[in-house]
């Protein structure tokens, strides 16, 4: 079967690439491993871990806040098995509207693992076809190809992922009986977000984390902020401590962590989390067959097109560099596909969110004091607490701050950090003002409905131009 565009996995990047190739008038066709769409966020990753969060931060504010509120009721009790029969529910609910639009757009779905043949022919095979060899494999021809194939998560030599109590990601989003102590190994997003989840719950947390900073790859001051808030939620962190052996059995876990100075610590749990990242999946692409190599760290080498060294494929999302975030893979699918039509599409790289989605959230944009800092590019600061926000004191969402970055000289926004209430929706404004270069003083005088939490975005504005902050 002949087509203009072959997508090989269908997460946020591939399906997306698909869409936008079909809506361009490309005979499209796309390729998946599992049994449905989506890959990771859609099935194990963004989607099920914001049900559970949004589950369990139902269940927290019933216990620790309603009473405030004059909401008296009767002895909450988590039901684990029923929340994540929901999440379940979601997951489903979204993974069947992706095959619904690879219908509604003409594209041809193949299940199965894709692997290349030569530079325009993959070969889509099951995993019963692999092992048995019984019926044919399918062969697609394509003019071109996109490599999104996505990732999985990381792990070191000496950790045994049994699945049963040392576990990723996937198997957190599993469990029905709720854990008395899960140690996570790692503090970066996964880890801190699933972590939230069961603290909320009941669950004793344990981060164990080599670095300085929890979320290490954000703004200085998000770690620190989000670090005292998670104290609050229960969490116990043992920061610089190098995990040295995790061993099961069928009961609990036990980890040992050895702190800078040489001192080692044992900790048992129910399970231990193993939350190191995400290394991009390559596996049984047949890559050798068309000449591409990877790199150091496994992902596949584009150049500023997202072409790879065979002129013909190309890759996006988490199998080449930068961020692995979901939007990030959908703007690159997006990229590709107008490129192929013969347009001239755009990304600023600088310019992609990163978000944290416990509570409160976390979000940036833009360069970080650190990096302004190493980079010698002067600027000034402008911060707002939510504490002395109307609309946080009505909601009880007090906790964090917006922290504004502007040029010393220019007064452009450099960067955009947020740790409170709902800061996942409040970055965009931060961004759209970034993608037209605004200053803080534009953001200042443009008027922010009252009472709302974006009033703390211009806030920190006001106080970056000047100490001008009216309500603090």
């Amino acid at each position: 079967m002949q087509y203009d565009v072959i997508v090989i996995g269908s997460g946020p990047g591939g399906y997306i690439a698909a869409i936008r190739s079909a809506q361009l008038g490309m005979k499209t066709a796309i390729i998946e491993k599992y049994a449905t769409l989506g890959g990771t966020c859609l099935n194990v990753g963004c989607i099920p871990s914001k049900a559970l969060l949004d589950s369990s931060e139902h269940f927290h504010k019933a216990v620790k806040e309603f009473e405030e509120h004059g909401i008296k009721g009767g002895n909450f009790q988590v039901d684990l098995e029923q929340m994540v029969k929901r999440k379940q529910a979601v997951v489903d609910q979204t993974t069947g509207g992706i095959s619904y639009l690879m219908k509604k757009n003409k594209i041809d779905t193949f299940q199965g693992v894709g692997s290349f043949k030569d530079k325009n022919t993959v070969v889509v095979s099951s995993a019963e076809q692999r092992h048995t060899g019984e019926s044919a494999p399918i062969e697609l021809t394509g003019r071109n190809i996109i490599i999104a194939t996505g990732s999985k998560p990381a792990s070191l030599p000496f950790i045994d992922i049994d699945k049963k109590r040392v576990i990723t990601s996937t198997e957190a989003l599993k469990i029905t009986k709720l854990p008395k102590h899960m140690i996570i190994m790692g503090g970066g997003v996964i880890g801190l977000e699933l972590g939230s989840v069961f603290a909320r719950l009941g669950t004793k947390i344990t981060v164990v984390e080599l670095m300085k900073s929890i979320i290490p790859t954000m703004d200085g001051t998000m770690g620190k902020e989000l670090q005292k808030v998670l104290r609050k939620l229960g969490f116990e962190f043992l920061m610089e401590h190098k995990v040295t052996e995790i061993k099961s059995t069928a009961r609990q876990v036990t980890v040992k962590a050895e702190d800078k100075s040489g001192g080692v610590k044992e900790l048992k749990g129910d399970y231990c989390l193993v939350s190191i990242g995400r290394r991009p999946y390559t596996d049984g692409l047949g890559l050798e067959n068309v000449g591409i190599e990877v790199d150091k760290a496994g992902r596949i080498p584009v150049d500023d097109h997202l072409r790879t060294s065979v002129d013909n494929i190309y890759a996006i999302g988490d199998v080449i560099r930068g961020a692995m975030l979901a939007h990030k893979a959908e703007e690159e699918g997006v990229l590709v596909a107008e490129q192929l039509a013969g347009q001239k599409p755009h990304i600023n790289y600088l310019l992609i969110p990163g978000v944290v989605y416990t509570w409160p959230e976390v979000a940036s944009v833009g360069h970080t004091e650190e990096a302004l800092k190493e980079q010698g590019i002067p600027y000034n600061k402008g911060t707002f607490p939510f504490k002395a926000s109307a609309r946080a004191r009505a909601s009880m969402d007090i906790d964090g701050l917006v922290k504004v970055l502007a040029h010393k000289q220019t007064d452009e926004i450099l960067g955009v950090h947020i740790i409170g209430p709902r800061a996942a929706d409040m970055i965009g404004e931060a961004v759209v003002a970034m993608e037209y270069r605004a200053s803080a003083e534009d953001i200042s005088r443009i008027s922010h409905a009252h009472p709302t939490f974006l009033e703390a975005l211009k806030e920190a504005c006001l106080d970056a131009t000047g100490g001008r902050a009216l309500n603090i």
